[in-house]
């Protein structure tokens, strides 16, 4: 939302009347993914950036966004009169930019984006910004709100004001976040570099990737699959170092079991696994009535040192490896 706001103060808004309205209800029109939620958070993450954030479904977000606007100035009253005037054709093709920066957004994250659904159902992901990102959040707010604020020092002065205010401050803070882009991928390609060059435990490397802190652009959480394990280590790309591996943590591949198996054909396990990236399951017998095996499962990708994992899920099967619980994040999900 403040991405699409931005953009039409950097001059868009110039074009036709009620752009920065449309912009950010465009920039933003894609989530209403969220509403799968209702049939639990299973459901949630199964289709969460997945076809309201592709490709083909750009123009329907932003004429989404164009019909909320246009509603709402048909029934407002009094009627809104924008300066400039409203162009409706103008005011839809820059609403398309609204879908597209969103994409553009996602896909610079850990999470990925299925950007090309319902064609291809693979997730892009660049891996060099955190899904929170202070930076971003603050060189965005500055640039909507400092304009503002000057305006009003401007006024107690009696300096004559512009028409359109914020162009030179919503220019910048955009151009912050693609400087930020650039550091962040030069950093990322470092310690992805310094994860292929090393030998663990005698074996090579399948594939590595690194993953970034929100608060440090050059230290990364490193992830590497070999044949037989996992390793996540920290990675320092100042110097292209990685830590030392009795630093590091080593995850054994899991012996393929009947449980594991039943777990992973669940409905819970299917949408997970097609989601995970570096998928670790444990099981874990249990003793409880009705419950025998409890299946974890993680994405090492979010399995930073120190910090518990919010992206986790679990299924219970009873003797008969039947589900009979399902739960991602902290709450319960009804077996299907």
């Amino acid at each position: 939302m403040l991405t699409g706001a931005c953009m039409s103060r950097a001059g868009l808004n110039r074009k036709t009347g009620l752009a920065t309205a449309t912009l950010v209800l465009a920039a933003e029109a894609s989530d209403l993914d969220v509403f799968y939620g209702i049939h639990g958070r299973a459901a949630a993450l199964q289709h969460h950036r997945g076809w309201t954030h592709s490709f083909i479904a750009v123009p329907v977000m932003a004429g989404l966004a164009v019909l909320v606007v246009w509603a709402w100035n048909r029934f407002r009253k009094p009627r809104l009169d924008p300066t400039p005037p409203v162009r409706w054709g103008v005011l839809y093709a820059i609403a398309l930019l609204g879908p597209l920066s969103h994409i553009l957004l996602d896909y610079t994250t850990a999470y990925g984006i299925r950007m090309f659904e319902p064609f291809s159902y693979k997730w892009y992901e660049w891996d060099i910004v955190s899904i929170i990102e202070p930076f971003m959040l603050g060189v965005l707010i500055l640039g909507l709100v400092l304009p503002y604020l000057f305006g009003l020092i401007n006024e107690e002065i009696g300096a004559r004001q512009p028409q359109f205010r914020g162009r030179t401050g919503a220019i910048v803070a955009l151009a912050a976040v693609v400087l930020m882009w650039g550091v962040r991928d030069f950093y990322h390609r470092r310690a992805v570099s310094a994860l292929e060059q090393r030998v663990y435990q005698g074996q090579d490397p399948v594939r590595v990737s690194a993953y970034p802190y929100a608060l440090n652009p050059f230290v990364w959480h490193g992830v590497v699959e070999t044949r037989d394990f996992y390793q996540t280590l920290l990675v320092d790309s100042r110097r292209g170092e990685v830590d030392p591996q009795d630093r590091a943590r080593t995850y054994y591949k899991p012996e393929e079991t009947p449980v594991l198996e039943a777990a992973k054909n669940s409905y819970l396990g299917r949408v997970y696994l097609d989601w995970a990236k570096y998928p670790l399951l444990i099981t874990e017998p249990l003793e409880e009535r009705d419950v025998a095996y409890r299946v974890r499962f993680i994405d090492l990708r979010y399995r930073y040192p120190g910090r518990s994992t919010p992206l986790g899920a679990s299924v219970d099967l009873n003797q008969s490896l039947q589900v009979v619980g399902q739960r991602f994040g902290r709450r319960q999900q009804p077996a299907p």
